[in-house]
């Protein structure tokens, strides 16, 4: 930390216990385990969840992917639609390297990878919409999406997947038992669709970090592929996942200006900060920007680029000066915003790591 606050600072003894809870749960519902390095974005991590039990890793971008094969993963998932001729290239160009699946969800994303693909295969897997209205083909329409691209050159379908979070219903929810059955339900039922049309569906790849544990459990889902779990944040206290104790992850900070006796400022805001899960918001109601660890009657209230407003109690005994480690509400958005972290070990060393996937955005 020779640049001083704020920074983030991993908790390896808590990660570590993270990788090994989430590889229980594949490994006692016989399911794989593929998380999404989103959360991380940095290959040695991404390595150490190999070891611990997963089967390869999930990523949204070719560049992130590419960073991942150098840093030696070699089973990777392209979670996301390539429709440009030239990440189709790309990809064609890693698959001689490492296994590569992409995904597909449209007729005429399938015909773009098709014809760009001129002789090799590639692997794929189906996008289907559940309930999160982003990418995906619309549930009712993906069999005979599945058909049409079975029959292309040059394109292997052995599988389809989605992504919805803590869904039930078409709606977020804090029942996650029930939305992860309900999530699971729907694409295994959707895969015996398919089958009973003649199309070969391997894989059925579900699953976030909060509906894992149970979306495993269904019979017939082969994949899941968590990402937030390795370090967990405030979002997956609030909703039940873990517990505060268990979020690996913390923004170290500084204070650096009581102006008020009830406001404290400290060197992080947005900048700092990710603002995309924001307090007040249904149906988790978080308070503020974060968790602030040993004050838990501050609020991080309101944050500017390079400020973060901390209300506080007029006793409050914070001084300009003090530390400070805040649990952000969404991790993964946050580590994205530093160009590095720092691990902190059992022997009490702490070690930087560059963030090398940060800002792969292509």
């Amino acid at each position: 930390m020779s640049g001083g606050t704020p920074y983030v600072l991993i908790d390896g003894t808590k990660m570590e216990r993270n990788l090994l809870k989430m590889a229980d749960i594949a490994w006692e519902n016989g399911v794989a385990l593929r998380p999404h390095v989103k959360t991380h974005k940095i290959p040695g991590i991404a390595r150490e969840q190999l070891e611990a039990g997963a089967a390869g890793i999930t990523v949204a971008k070719v560049s992130e992917a590419e960073v991942m094969a150098d840093g030696g993963i070699e089973d990777i998932f392209i979670a996301y639609p390539l429709v440009t001729e030239a990440k189709i290239r790309q990809v064609i160009r890693l698959g001689e390297r490492v296994r590569l699946v992409v995904g597909v969800d449209s007729l005429e994303g399938a015909r773009r990878l098709s014809a760009v693909a001129e002789g090799r295969m590639l692997e794929v897997r189906l996008e289907v919409d559940t309930g999160l209205r982003r990418t995906g083909v619309l549930y009712d329409e993906a069999v005979g999406l599945a058909g049409e691209i079975e029959g292309m050159d040059n394109l292997d379908l052995t599988g389809i997947y989605t992504y919805r979070g803590a869904v039930l219903g078409g709606s977020r929810t804090l029942e996650l038992e029930k939305a992860g059955l309900e999530e699971g339900q729907l694409m295994v039922s959707l895969a015996a669709q398919m089958r009973e049309q003649g199309i070969g569906v391997d894989d059925v790849s579900v699953g976030s970090t909060p509906t894992a544990e149970y979306v495993a459990k269904v019979d017939g889902v082969t994949e899941i592929r968590p990402g937030t779990y390795v370090f967990y944040d405030r979002m997956q206290a609030r909703l039940g996942t873990c517990s505060l104790d268990e979020c690996a992850a913390v923004v170290v900070c500084m204070v650096v200006s009581r102006p008020a006796p009830d406001l404290a400022v400290i060197d992080g805001g947005s900048k700092t900060f990710a603002t995309d899960v924001a307090p007040g918001a249904e149906p988790l109601n978080l308070e503020g920007y974060g968790h602030i660890v040993g004050y838990p009657d501050a609020v991080l209230e309101r944050l500017t680029e390079e400020h973060g407003m901390l209300s506080v109690d007029e006793d409050c005994d914070l001084e300009v000066g003090d530390t400070l480690q805040i649990i952000p509400n969404h991790i993964c958005s946050t580590v994205n915003l530093h160009d590095e972290v720092y691990f902190a070990g059992e022997d009490g060393g702490v070690e930087e790591m560059r963030v090398a996937a940060r800002g792969k955005v292509r």
